[in-house]
């Protein structure tokens, strides 16, 4: 479990209901299943981690600002803005500038607090910053596909 890492640019928070038996770190990727907020490790498999990335990236709401843990049902605050710059976990890598990032996989289970390079068409985030060589902390901007002005591409709002 990684601690929250905000680094700068503007934040947009919304507060979201969590189920009472759903478990969010602050820090975690989160989706919305209906009109809940569930960390990323609760989405369905589907077929390979590229397929399961674009269905991810379609509901991604952004990142938890506070724990939710089982039996609380109190809403949360989650981070929607595509202007705010966090510090997160990656794969192993060497990153440029504006990469497209997706949610690592630990077999078939989505990690909540750590990304991997992706397609820009399933990505949640892109590099905020540019590696000289292999990293596993990357500088990112996440594309919420609930803000108006996402990048998102398959955002029904932006």
């Amino acid at each position: 479990m990684n601690r929250l890492r905000f680094r700068s640019g503007q934040v947009q928070l919304v507060r979201v209901a969590v189920a009472a038996e759903t478990v969010i770190e602050a820090g975690d990727l989160v989706w919305l299943d209906g009109s809940e907020a569930k960390p990323a490790a609760d989405f369905d498999w589907d077929t390979n981690l590229a397929t399961t990335q674009a269905a991810f990236a379609a509901l991604f709401l952004g990142v938890a600002q506070e724990p939710s843990s089982e039996g609380e049902s109190t809403p949360i605050s989650v981070d929607v803005s595509p202007s705010s710059v966090y510090e997160f976990a990656a794969a192993s890598a060497a990153y440029g500038l504006g990469a497209p990032l997706g949610p690592d996989s630990a077999s078939t289970t989505l990690m909540n607090q750590q990304l991997e390079a992706a397609v820009a068409a399933s990505a949640i985030a892109r590099t905020a910053e540019a590696s000289s060589g292999s990293v596993t902390v990357m500088r990112v901007s996440f594309a919420s596909a609930f803000h108006t002005g996402s990048s998102y591409v398959n955002s029904g709002m932006g």
